[in-house]
């Protein structure tokens, strides 16, 4: 079998500014497998300077584990003439339901972007929150999306457990519909859950990646990455785990290049047709790059396959 790797580097339009740092780029790794007969398989993988400092699991050969994971359940799928996600849990769901993400950290510049997308047909936006003023850009958002919208913050643990229930409360009036990692691991998670009492639900986001935490139903969601999974079917596997607990799911990219959007979109629309929206719909943060996945009226369809449904080099 041939292994081939391959670096990108994609460049965001506008930098995008967390709680862990500022980011200008994002590097990924392509692997592509390709057995005697020709068919292949493609997989993307890549750490997140300050969101995930720690080197990636590999395998002997170099190539990180989730790359190899998607691209050997790629090939799989396509040698069966199937779309990747018809492999999953569940009936696969023909298109997916995305957010938007609110890049701007200005509260008049991060209403308008509400406002586009809002616009746009998009039902869920997304913003960064303990960069700022928060409680007024997100009652800016807010006002500019209008009450149907929901709402959902990434936190990215910037917070402590007090800190955090203090911030939560000080949103709880542009009525959230959940935060992200508002603080880090388990236990702590637990403790903001207690004590917002409902008023914000919580998702556990950097946190999945301790031993035990997705199974531990700390937080009411638990939002899945392929990457931090370890790859597509370990993300399915991870899922299956978060519900047995009763946590509800949703997938994420972790600003992925077009063959981890094509994972993670088959990844979700293997998990059914009632997810919460997920935060696919990033490839439009990078700059001169075309967006094969675009979003129309908040959803995104779904790569028909065979396997992921794209190509290497995108195009």
């Amino acid at each position: 079998m041939d292994v081939a790797l391959e670096r990108a580097t994609y460049r965001f339009r506008q930098p995008i500014t967390t709680a862990y740092g500022t980011l200008a780029e994002r590097e990924v790794l392509v692997v592509r497998l390709r057995d005697a007969d020709g068919t292949e398989g493609l997989g993307e993988a890549g750490a997140l300077p300050g969101y995930d400092d720690a080197t990636l699991e590999r395998t002997e050969e170099g190539i990180p584990v989730a790359a190899l994971d998607t691209a050997r359940a790629d090939r799989a799928a396509r040698a069966e003439h199937r779309p990747l996600a018809a492999a999953g849990p569940e009936r696969p769901a023909a298109s997916v339901p995305v957010n938007a993400t609110i890049a701007a950290t200005d509260r008049d510049a991060a209403a308008r972007e509400a406002a586009a997308a809002v616009e746009a047909g998009f039902g869920t936006v997304k913003l960064k929150v303990g960069v700022g003023d928060d409680a007024a850009r997100v009652a800016a958002v807010r006002a500019a999306a209008g009450a149907d919208v929901a709402i959902r913050v990434d936190a990215n643990g910037a917070w402590t457990v007090d800190e955090a229930v203090d911030a939560l409360r000080a949103l709880a009036p542009s009525r959230i519909e959940l935060c992200e990692e508002p603080v880090h691991g388990t236990g702590e998670l637990a403790a903001v859950r207690e004590r917002i009492g409902g008023e914000v639900a919580i998702a556990m986001d950097e946190t999945a990646r301790e031993p035990g935490a997705i199974e531990s139903g700390a937080c009411d969601y638990v939002c899945l990455k392929v990457v931090g999974c370890g790859g597509i079917t370990r993300l399915w596997a991870a899922a299956e785990r978060a519900r047995a607990a009763g946590s509800e799911v949703y997938v994420a990219s972790t600003y992925d290049g077009p063959v981890g959007i094509a994972a993670g979109l088959h990844a979700a629309a293997a998990l059914g047709p009632d997810l919460p929206a997920c935060g696919l719909a990033t490839l439009p943060l990078f700059d001169e790059i075309d967006d094969p996945f675009p979003a129309r009226d908040g959803r995104i369809v779904v790569p028909p396959g065979p396997g992921l449904g794209i190509s290497w080099p995108v195009g």
